[in-house]
C-alpha cells in the first residue's frame, strides 16, 4: 500500500510542472476570455443573448457545422482507403501510401491554401485545362465559396484522420478475417461485414478528431473562402480585431471551447486512448 501511494505521489510530482504550465498558458487566459464575455461592453448575459438572437452569428455557426460535417465525412472516407493500403497493402503500396501521408506534414497550411488558389481560381490550372480541351466555355467558380473551403480543409485533415484508423486496423486479429473467408464469405462481404465493424472505434476517433479540427480552422477558410464563407474562427477574429466587439467575440469563443470539450469527452468515452496512437 505504501509503495502504491509512493508511486502515485511520484507521478503527481512529475506531472505538476506540466499541469502548472498548462494552467498558466491555457486555463488562465481562457478564464480571462470568459470574464470578457460577461463584462464587455457591460456586465450581464447580453452577449450570450446575442448568440441566440443574431441571425448572422447563427448562420455562421450553421455554416461551420455543415462544412465541418462534410469535411469529416470526406476526410475519413479518403483516409480509410489510404490506411487500408498503408496497413494491408504490398510493400511497394505501403511505401507510396506512407509517402502520401507524410509529405503534407512538410508543407505549411498557408502554402497549401495558396496552392489550391492557384489550382482552382478562375485563371488557375484546373479551369485553364478544362477550357483548353473544350469541356467548359466559362471558368467554374471553385474558390471564394464553400467548395474551395471544403477542398482545402479536406486536403489538410486527411493525414490526421489516418493515424487513429491505422492503430485500429493494426490491432485486428487476422484469424477472424481468415475464418470469415474460410466460411465462404467473399472479399467484399468480409470487408464490409467484418473488417469495417471491427475498426469502428478508429472511425469514431478519426471522425471526432477531424471534426474538432474543422471547427477551429481559420487560415484555409479565410483564404479559400475569400470572406464569403466565414466560419466561427474567422468570425471571432473579425469581432476581436476588426469591429471591435470583444464581448461577443469572447462569448463565441467560450461556446466554441465548450462544444469542443464536449466532443473530446465523447472521444475518450467511446474510444480507448491506445487506439488514438
Amino acid at each position: 500500500m505504501k509503495a502504491y501511494l509512493s508511486d502515485r505521489m511520484g507521478a503527481a510530482l512529475l506531472m505538476a510542472p506540466l499541469l502548472l504550465f498548462l494552467g498558466a498558458a491555457y486555463a488562465w487566459p481562457f478564464f480571462g476570455v470568459v470574464n470578457w464575455s460577461f463584462t464587455l461592453p457591460e456586465p450581464g448575459l447580453g452577449q450570450y443573448g446575442t448568440l441566440l438572437s443574431d441571425p448572422l452569428v447563427q448562420s455562421v455557426f450553421v455554416r461551420t457545422l455543415r462544412i465541418a460535417a462534410i469535411v469529416t465525412i470526406v476526410s475519413v472516407a479518403a483516409a480509410y482507403a489510404i490506411t487500408v493500403v498503408w496497413v494491408r497493402g504490398t510493400p511497394a503500396q505501403r511505401v507510396i501510401a506512407e509517402f502520401c501521408i507524410l509529405v503534407p506534414f512538410w508543407i505549411s497550411v498557408l502554402t497549401r491554401a495558396f496552392g489550391w488558389v492557384a489550382l482552382l481560381s478562375n485563371r488557375g490550372l484546373f479551369n485553364t485545362w478544362l477550357q483548353a480541351i473544350g469541356f467548359i466555355s466559362e471558368p467554374l467558380t471553385l474558390v471564394r465559396n464553400e467548395f474551395g473551403v471544403i477542398v482545402g480543409m479536406t486536403h489538410f485533415l486527411i493525414p490526421f484522420a489516418v493515424f487513429p484508423l491505422a492503430a485500429s486496423m493494426r490491432s485486428l486479429d487476422d484469424r477472424v478475417l481468415l475464418a470469415a473467408r474460410g466460411l465462404g464469405s467473399s472479399r467484399m462481404r468480409t470487408f464490409w461485414s467484418v473488417f469495417v465493424p471491427m475498426t469502428r472505434s478508429g472511425i469514431i476517433g478519426s471522425a471526432l478528431i477531424v471534426f474538432v479540427f474543422s471547427l477551429g480552422f481559420f487560415v484555409t477558410p479565410a483564404i479559400l473562402g475569400g470572406g464569403r464563407s466565414v466560419m466561427v474562427a474567422e468570425l471571432i477574429y473579425l469581432r476581436i480585431f476588426q469591429s471591435p466587439d470583444w464581448g461577443l467575440g469572447a462569448a463565441i469563443s467560450v461556446v466554441l471551447v465548450l462544444f469542443v470539450g464536449a466532443l473530446m469527452a465523447l472521444l475518450f468515452r467511446y474510444v480507448r486512448p491506445k487506439q488514438l496512437i
